[in-house]
This record gives C-alpha cells, sequence and structure tokens, in this order.
C-alpha cells in the first residue's frame, strides 16, 4: 500500500491524503503528549520505503516497495549480517545519506503538493488562502527542493559506481554554499507555521490539505502508519542541516587527509557549523515556559549574566527576557543541603520597557571603575593559577584539594575580572520613571539585548501588574528554565574543553553585499578573551555605497579565543547635533576550530546577518611561529635587517622607520581609541613595509596618506621583524631575573645596568620609544592606552627568548605562554615606562654597582 492523494476542485477546494489503515485509527493530540503533559514532535520512520516517490505499482495496481539503487544496498548489507569483504566505511556513510536524501526530497515534495491547486483557487471567487498566506507557508520550500534534487542526482552515480577515485567533496561543498537559502527559510520558519495554523483554525479546508498521512506495510500481517502535521514536516529543511553537519563528520573521520576531498569536506562542514550556530538559538525547539495563573504561556526568550550598575557600584546580575517582561535577578545564597534560588530585584514589562534615545555615553553616572594595571594584573593572575592547575594534575601524586582549592582561587578572580572589565552602556527606561543601567563587553551583545526586545516588542503587548505571589511564581522557575547556568568562566569549563587559540588570527574582511540602500558602511572585528568579547580591528568606512569591496587584511592577537565576530555598521550624520551616528546593519559569528583554522591556508567564509552577507577570510598563526625572527635575505631593506646595519647605513642614531612612523602617530594618532591595540589593514603594512625597504622618495607622502593603524602597525612589525629583539637574546635571561627581584634598589641597579650593557643604537631606539609611548599614555582618557596596555602590545615584541632558550624550557600549554614569559616581558617594558625619564648620557655616566659584564 503506498501513499494516496485526492484533489478535486470545484466552487470550494478539497484536497487530503487519502489512506488505507484496516480500521486503525490516528493519534490523537492527547496520545502525542508526553508524561509530563508537554507537546511532542510526532515521531518519524524514516525508512526509504514510507517515501511516496519510492512506492511503484505492481501488475494488479497495488504499491510495491522498489528495488533500491545499487549503492544503497550496502546500507541494507549491513543489517543482514555483514560487510562485504573491502568495503569502505565511506561508502556506507554516503549510502546511508543518500537513502536519507531520498526520503527528504519527497518530504518536500509532499509539503508543495498542496501548493499549486491552492494558487489556482487564490485568483477565484472564493480562495482558501490568499497569495501572500500561499507564499509565507510555502516560503523557500520549491528552492530547497531544487538544490537537493541536483545534489542528490549529483551523488546517487557516484556512488553506485564507486571506487577509491570518486570524489565527492566538491558535491557537499556547493551544498553547504547554498545554506543562505536555509537562513532566509529559518528567518520565515515560525511565520510561516503560525500563518499555518491560522488557516487551519479559520478554514476546515486547509485544514484537511495541512494533515498529510503516511502509510508503510512492514509485511503481510503488520500494518502500522505515522501521521504527520504540517508544522512537522515543515521543520524537515531546519532538522537537515543538522543531519547533513553530522554525516560531514562521519565523512571526514573514514576520508584520508591526503584525499582531495578531504579539504572540500573540511571546508564545508565549517560552513555547516558556523550556519547552525547562527541560528541555533532561532531553532531550538526545547524552548521551555511557564504557565501564569491566568492560565497564558510566558515562554523565556534569552537570559544571561549581565553586570548592573546600581548605586555607582558594579552588581552582578542574571538577566531573564519573557515574552512580555525583563526580569532582573541574583543568585540567593542557599543552605547547606538547599537548593539554589534566584531572588528577583525588579522586572519591567516590555508594554512599558523603552531605550534611551540619547547617545548612551551621555549623563552616565560616576561608576566605580578599577585601573587599568589592576584589570591587567588579574589577566596575569589567572594564567599563572592555570598553570599551577596543570602542574598539579600532571604531578603523579596530585591531590584533587590542591586542584579545588586552585580552581576556587581562579574563579575569583575570573569573577572579578568579569564583574570589573564591561564598559559600553545600556540603559532601559520603565515609563513610569526608573532607568536601570547595564554595562556589557561587546557592541555585539548590546545589539542581541536590544534586537530580542524589540522583536517581542512588535507583537501587541498589554502592560502586566505581578502579584506578589505570581512574582515568587516565575522568579522561582526561572532556576529551572535559564539556558545560561554558569558564569562564563574557565573554572566552568570541563577539562577537555579546547583552552582556545593563542597566537594571531589573520583576517581579510572582502566585501559585503545585501544592503538596500546606499549608505557609509564599515566592519569591526570582536575576539572573546578572558571570558568577554574585546573589539580588535574596524575597516575603513566605504562611502556611499551598496557594495563595499573593503578587501583589507588585518592581524588579531588571540588569548585563549574561540569565536570571532563580525559587526557592519552604517555610518550616518545627525543634522540635529552634528555628530556622527553609527548604526549596526547586521553582526554574525564563527567559532574558531582549532582544527579547522591552525593550516597555513586561506579559508574563505561567508556571514549571513539580516539579509547582509559578509566575505571574508582568515589564517592563524601560532605565537611561536608568529614571533619567529628570520633575517632578511635583502640586506639593502630595513624590515628583517640588524638595527646596527640600518643606522650605520643611514648615519643615523635611530633608524628612519622609527622616528617617520613615531612623528606621524604624535601628530595624528594620538587622539585614536586603540592606537597600537586596534590592527591595521595588512595590505596597508605591507605596502609601508616594501615603500621603506625600498627606501621611496614618496615615503612622507604615503605616510600622510595612510590611515594611522596601519602606521602604528608597521611600527610595530619592524620590531618584531628584526633579527634579534630590539633588547637582545645574550640579555633576555638577565632582564627575567632582574624583572623578578624583590628589593626595590636591587632592581633598579639591575634594571639600569641591562639598559647600559645594550648597544648604542638598540638603546637610544629603545629610549626613543619608551618616551613616544608615555606621550601617548598622556592622553590615556582619550585614546584609552594606559602604559599597562602599551606594555601589553609592545613587551612581547621587545623582548623574546632565543630559539636555543625556548627549546631548552619547552612549554606545552598554550595558555602558559601568557603565564611565563609573557607576563614578565610586559613587566619588563612597564618598569621602564613607569620610571622617570632615563637619559641615553646620564645612564652611560653612572656605572655604579655591577662591573659591566652581565
Amino acid at each position: 500500500m503506498g501513499l494516496i492523494y485526492h484533489a478535486a476542485l470545484g466552487n470550494n477546494l478539497i484536497m487530503y491524503f487519502n489512506y488505507n489503515t484496516d480500521g486503525c485509527e490516528g493519534d490523537t493530540a492527547e496520545d502525542r503528549k508526553s508524561q509530563d503533559g508537554s507537546e511532542t514532535m510526532p515521531f518519524i520512520d524514516e525508512s526509504p520505503t514510507m517515501s511516496p516517490h519510492l512506492c511503484a505499482r505492481g501488475q494488479d495496481g497495488e504499491a510495491v516497495s522498489p528495488t533500491p539503487p545499487e549503492g544503497l544496498i550496502v546500507c541494507v548489507s549491513v543489517f543482514q549480517g555483514g560487510i562485504e569483504k573491502g568495503l569502505e566505511m565511506k561508502k556506507l556513510v554516503l549510502s546511508g545519506f543518500l537513502a536519507s536524501e531520498e526520503i527528504y526530497i519527497n518530504q518536500l515534495e509532499a509539503l508543495l503538493l498542496p501548493m499549486k491547486p491552492l494558487k489556482a483557487t487564490a485568483t477565484t471567487s472564493k480562495p482558501v488562502l490568499t497569495v501572500e498566506q500561499i507564499d509565507t507557508i510555502f516560503f523557500m520550500i520549491q528552492d530547497i527542493f531544487e538544490i537537493h534534487k541536483e545534489f542528490y542526482d549529483a551523488l546517487s552515480p557516484n556512488i553506485q559506481q564507486w571506487d577509491e577515485k570518486v570524489t565527492v567533496g566538491h558535491l557537499f561543498q556547493k551544498l553547504a554554499s547554498q545554506l543562505g537559502v536555509y537562513k532566509a527559510f529559518v528567518d520565515n520558519y515560525k511565520v510561516a507555521v503560525e500563518t499555518a495554523e491560522k488557516c487551519s483554525q479559520a478554514n476546515s479546508q486547509f485544514q484537511k490539505i495541512s494533515e498529510v498521512r503516511y502509510f508503510m506495510t512492514y509485511d503481510d500481517s503488520i500494518n502500522n502508519y505515522l501521521m504527520f502535521v504540517f508544522a512537522a514536516l515543515l521543520y524537515k529543511p531546519i532538522d537537515r542541516v543538522t543531519r547533513s553537519t553530522l554525516v560531514l563528520h562521519d565523512l571526514l573521520k573514514h576520508t584520508p587527509k591526503d584525499h582531495p576531498d578531504f579539504p572540500l569536506l573540511q571546508d564545508a562542514l565549517r560552513i555547516s557549523q558556523n550556519f547552525l550556530s547562527s541560528i541555533n538559538e532561532e531553532i531550538d525547539p526545547r524552548r521551555t515556559a511557564v504557565t501564569t495563573p491566568k492560565g497564558e504561556v510566558r515562554q523565556l526568550v534569552k537570559d544571561g549574566f549581565l553586570v548592573e550598575v546600581s548605586e555607582g557600584t558594579r552588581k552582578l546580575r542574571h538577566v531573564f527576557l519573557f515574552t512580555d517582561l525583563l526580569l532582573c535577578a541574583k543568585m540567593k545564597k542557599a543552605a547547606v543541603g538547599r537548593h539554589q534560588q534566584y531572588e528577583c530585584k525588579w522586572y519591567i514589562p516590555l508594554a512599558d520597557l523603552s531605550f534611551q534615545t540619547l547617545d548612551d555615553s551621555d549623563s552616565l553616572p560616576h561608576v566605580q571603575t578599577l585601573p587599568e594595571h589592576e584589570i591587567e594584573e588579574m589577566k596575569i593572575k589567572i594564567s599563572s593559577i592555570k598553570s599551577e592547575i596543570q602542574k598539579e594534575k600532571k604531578a603523579q601524586k596530585a591531590q584533587s584539594r590542591n586542584v579545588d582549592r586552585l580552581r576556587k582561587k581562579m574563579n575569583e578572580q575570573e569573577s572579578c575580572l568579569l564583574l570589573h572589565s564591561p564598559t559600553i552602556p545600556f540603559r532601559i527606561h520603565n515609563k513610569h520613571g526608573k532607568s536601570y543601567l547595564f554595562l556589557l563587553s561587546s557592541d555585539y551583545e548590546r545589539s542581541e539585548w536590544r534586537e530580542s526586545i524589540q522583536k517581542l516588542q512588535k507583537k501587541d503587548l498589554q502592560a502586566c501588574v505581578l502579584s506578589s505571589v505570581e512574582l515568587q511564581v516565575l522568579t522561582g522557575s526561572c532556576f529551572k528554565l535559564r539556558t545560561v547556568h554558569n558564569i562564563p568562566v574557565t573554572s566552568n569549563k570541563d577539562d577537555d574543553e579546547s583552552p582556545g587559540l593563542y597566537g594571531f588570527l589573520h583576517v581579510i574582511v572582502h566585501k559585503a553585499t545585501g544592503f538596500k540602500e546606499s549608505a557609509n558602511l564599515y566592519c569591526t572585528l570582536e575576539v572573546d578573551s578572558f571570558g568577554y568579547f574585546v573589539s580588535k580591528a574596524k575597516t575603513r568606512v566605504f562611502r556611499d555605497t551598496t557594495e563595499p569591496q573593503w578587501n583589507e587584511e588585518f592581524e588579531i592577537e588571540l588569548e585563549g579565543s574561540q569565536c570571532l565576530r563580525i559587526l557592519c555598521y552604517k555610518s550616518k550624520l545627525n543634522k540635529d547635533d552634528n555628530e556622527i551616528v553609527d548604526k549596526i546593519m547586521g553582526k554574525g559569528q564563527v567559532q574558531l576550530d582549532p582544527q579547522t583554522v591552525q593550516s597555513k591556508n586561506w579559508h574563505m567564509d561567508v556571514i549571513e546577518m539580516n539579509g547582509i552577507k559578509v566575505e571574508f577570510s582568515m589564517k592563524f598563526t601560532s605565537r611561536d611561529l608568529s614571533l619567529k625572527r628570520t633575517p632578511s635575505k635583502k640586506q639593502s631593506g630595513v624590515f628583517g635587517v640588524k638595527i646596527s646595519v640600518v643606522t650605520k647605513r643611514e648615519r643615523s642614531k635611530v633608524p628612519y622607520i622609527v622616528r617617520q612612523c613615531i612623528e606621524e602617530v604624535e601628530k595624528r594618532g594620538i587622539d585614536e581609541v586603540g592606537i597600537y591595540r586596534i590592527s591595521g589593514v595588512a595590505t596597508d603594512i605591507q605596502a609601508l613595509k616594501a615603500a621603506f625597504d625600498a627606501n621611496t622618495k614618496d615615503i612622507l607622502v604615503m605616510l600622510s596618506d595612510m590611515d594611522i593603524n596601519a602606521i602604528a602597525g608597521t611600527l610595530k612589525l619592524y620590531f618584531r621583524e628584526l633579527p634579534e629583539p630590539l633588547l637582545t637574546d645574550r640579555l633576555y635571561p638577565a632582564f627575567m631575573e632582574g624583572i623578578a627581584l624583590s628589593d626595590p634598589a636591587a632592581k633598579e641597579n639591575c634594571m639600569m645596568h641591562l639598559l647600559r650593557s645594550l648597544p648604542d643604537p638598540n638603546l637610544i631606539t629603545f629610549l626613543t620609544l619608551l618616551e613616544h609611548l608615555k606621550r601617548v599614555a598622556e592622553k590615556e582618557p582619550v585614546n584609552k592606552m594606559s602604559l599597562h596596555n602599551l606594555a601589553t602590545v609592545f613587551g612581547p615584541t621587545l623582548l623574546r627568548p632565543s630559539e636555543s632558550e625556548s627549546s631548552k624550557a619547552h612549554i606545552t600549554l598554550a595558555s602558559d605562554i601568557w603565564s611565563h614569559d609573557v607576563m614578565a616581558q610586559v613587566q619588563v617594558l612597564l618598569y621602564y615606562l613607569q620610571h622617570p625619564p632615563i637619559s641615553f648620557a646620564e645612564l652611560k655616566k653612572n656605572t655604579l654597582y655591577f662591573s659591566t659584564d652581565v
């Protein structure tokens, strides 16, 4: 028996799927409820024979199961007792996937069956549905069907004619590249289901259409059937992407790394994972809700930890966004043996909530802040404790008590860092006059909260006032409903979770498309570090266009990072106050998977954001490799050439490149927010590098026209590419010992003696850079670059152990890079930056206490 449908068009359209059940009735709505009373999705048997496309008619007209394609027999043989000798696992995976792909195509066909007759009646005097309703319900289904039909037709012959030379990676890569169609489908999914439900309730004819029933015979004596409700079928495209991603994992396991398919499958997997990551929150079917005393359903939409400013003090809160209100809570201290509970601090009905109309930076109250150096010291302590934990674990007789003690200590430090690091204001108002202020670490996060609230406010919301009992019930439910269980700190992670990446991420932002009107457009890049996100780079503004093409490369330093975010902004002049206003047009993120990113090749990707597509490429270089110094073969240039050679050739005390870059930064970059921290465009930096190496005559013109972050980046690159660090390989161990001295007088004498021991070109250049960085730090209120910030940027570049030293004390953990050498390198430079002015002449005169040998 097979699937039969009957369509009759008269004055009214009647269309339904008929089936032979041998007297069996379908499941009632009550039957489909789980034991706890919650609705469950209908179980779907995806055997190939249940598909209408797979059903054939015998000579007597009865439906018979077809013979599966040759490639599909493989899956059957597995369950029938064994795998043919020599059969590859890869073929098994592909064969099973092809079978499920055929089912999926037929499910899409079943979904499309009613569309044509519905459209036919839409233009008659008695339409079942309007054209707009049809387009909403069946949005993108035809496109998805065609994509998968083409994929199936291309994949099937490869499996039927299988041998070792067969390649399928390009097919999966193409399939993944078309996920933009799924993004559009996902964005419309909820509206499609709601529209289908409303139409089904209002129209009995459509109700019959939306009940699609399948019947399948397992053998002559057992009859069984399954019923799909329309919404369940409509969910299939979303479910399919998840299944495809799992298959890609399996294929990669059974594809040799030197096989042509491997990089293509890896690329397809990365695109699919990033897509799933971006839509996961929207399509999660496990959303939980609480029922109000009036019987209404209040659903939790979003929750997370935010820093609230209350009476000038920072407080860590857990904020819950429900369908009709925003609730701010704190975790109550639980007695021993008692469950933890939340205490409500305040709530605002969304109908009464509004955002600050003025710039968020205006009229902020005095907020308790920690000095920058204390923030940096916290990071150093966290890194140091991480190292201690790893050492304890590696010890043969490691005591869990010590590890627990260290974890607790680290949790305290990380919690404190999370509390004091956010600076971006997010203010909300209650229309009755009360306002609340949160501080966030990222514009991305602020935009997410604002968009989630505004999306809910588009519905017809009524203001609600909760009684004390209702508020108590709602707050009590938060513990069970929450989706974010712990603050984002390392101590809450499992030991086998990725520690993140340490080193440099190279990102090229190529272009963006999908803008409906011309605007001044730019992108910013954020990465996570120590539990929160930091803005790391910004493209130039592409003016008055709908298709900006930046093609700008950035080098971003990673400190245990796991995620890259890209935000696209529109910049325009506010005529009222003549100020530039930046509006987020779209945002998206990608996971930095170590296995995918850590290769010498560029990986191209696309982020979908509110109909906008941003194309970018990225590759990762570990800190060890990125700071490995390779002398230049071209001694006539300046990059990669000893500083003594350059100054002698130029007949100067300080290299020309250092003097010019410093001069330009002080002329027009000293007020630039994040100067030396924000990455310059890599192509601009390379252009300046080439110009300095060639001693181009128009270098001054280039400098005056170049983006200031590129000039700052060129100066950093010069010091990084010196054949040996500015403070020399020979003196590096002594600098590490000197900074560790406890006695201030001893430290002073040692650190000054080490400077005197430097070659003159190195010393004069270092002192010149030192005074420049101090002048930059004087503008900290404007440029946000403290001495500690600058020491963090330049320390690991000016000091670096030689390769022989590195190999002696090889550090196995990436996170240890920060907790060992790097924090000491930062402290050395910081010592000199905090020291009163150091004169070259006075330094050379003063030779007390120490001999000239180190």
